[in-house]
């Protein structure tokens, strides 16, 4: 099999090849003596002039998740973030590149687009696999756990350790995860990804001084959104807004248009970790106002957002606030 990638205006049509076994493709790509793409370089935009350069022949190191959107559809923008925050959770294991379908006729019928957004994954050249439509955040791990393992060199000790530390706090194994992660750190004292996550571990218990000490050993270089979103969890958990809950509820019962007392609750929700709730609140001044208090409650939102640890507390709340701004 050629080790290059083939053009998709040319006779080979993607559509076809993605429906073809993935195990075929694993045998076409060797990403392990690639080096992970930086922060920065995970979310793209492409265009039908670049696309095999930076899709097709990229994909021949990292695989390569291609959002086909436009600025039309709704679920696209909904879609769009949820996949760029996926692109900087994962560290550099696959790629997230966008193309404006409206701008790249040839590309959108090479591959046989009926409907967006359309999200393909490529790896070693070749097409692997996609799905339709804006999928919850839960769904979309899903589809990428069960392709990038294959398309990865084995672990070295200190990954090793971080999956086993990722597994034992999924199933509620929190002490566990944190001695695992210490571990880690041994091997790599500057390991930024395995700093954030005991930063983030000392956050949930309280720590905040360890969490910030953890913060302060990160490489500037290394430092993008995750770092900002965990210092102002810190800084959040610092600062407990002024207000009773459950005056504030009240008032909220008494009069739903009461967005004073919704923002105010919903500080008080977002200190105590309860995102979730907090997210609600917000929510429902986006749904019931349509001037400056629903713009605050948007631009809240996305904060929180990027703040927030359950992903599918952000997933869910960044598609009701899609529904509710369309």
């Amino acid at each position: 099999m050629s080790a290059s990638p083939r053009n998709p205006f040319a006779a080979h049509d993607p559509y076809a090849a993605a429906q073809t076994a993935t195990t075929g493709a694993a045998t076409a790509v060797a990403p392990g003596a690639a080096m992970p793409p930086a922060p920065a370089e995970r979310v793209i935009d492409v265009t039908e002039a670049d696309f095999e350069r930076l899709v097709l022949e990229r994909s021949l190191d990292v695989p390569v998740l291609l959002d086909c959107w436009a600025p039309w559809c709704g679920p696209c923008r909904s879609l769009g973030p949820t996949l760029e925050k996926l692109a900087q959770d994962y560290g550099g294991r696959f790629i997230l590149a966008k193309i404006n379908t409206d701008e790249a006729p040839n590309l959108s019928a090479a591959l046989r687009i009926r409907s967006i957004p359309l999200v393909v994954l490529f790896a070693g050249g070749q097409p692997v696999d996609q799905f339709v439509g804006a999928l919850p955040e839960g769904q979309i791990r899903q589809f990428l756990d069960k392709h990038l393992g294959q398309f990865e060199p084995q672990g070295s000790p200190l990954e090793e350790l971080r999956k086993a530390a990722a597994v034992a706090i999924e199933q509620g194994h929190a002490e566990e995860s944190e001695q695992l992660l210490e571990e880690a750190l041994a091997l790599d004292p500057a390991h930024a990804e395995t700093l954030h996550d005991l930063a983030e571990r000392r956050i949930a218990r309280g720590e905040l001084d360890a969490a910030a000490g953890l913060l302060d050993r990160v490489r500037a270089d290394a430092r993008g959104e995750r770092h900002e979103a965990l210092g102002k969890r810190i800084e959040m958990a610092r600062h407990k807004p002024a207000g009773d809950p459950v005056q504030l509820r009240a008032r909220i019962a008494a009069d739903p248009k009461d967005f004073e007392a919704r923002f105010g609750l919903a500080a008080l929700l977002a200190h105590d970790g309860d995102f979730d709730a907090a997210f609600e609140q917000l929510l429902e001044v986006v749904l019931r106002d349509k001037g400056e208090q629903r713009e605050a409650a948007r631009k809240q939102l996305v904060e929180w957002f990027a703040m927030c640890p359950d992903a599918e507390a952000v997933s869910r709340g960044r598609r009701y606030l899609g529904m509710y701004l369309n």
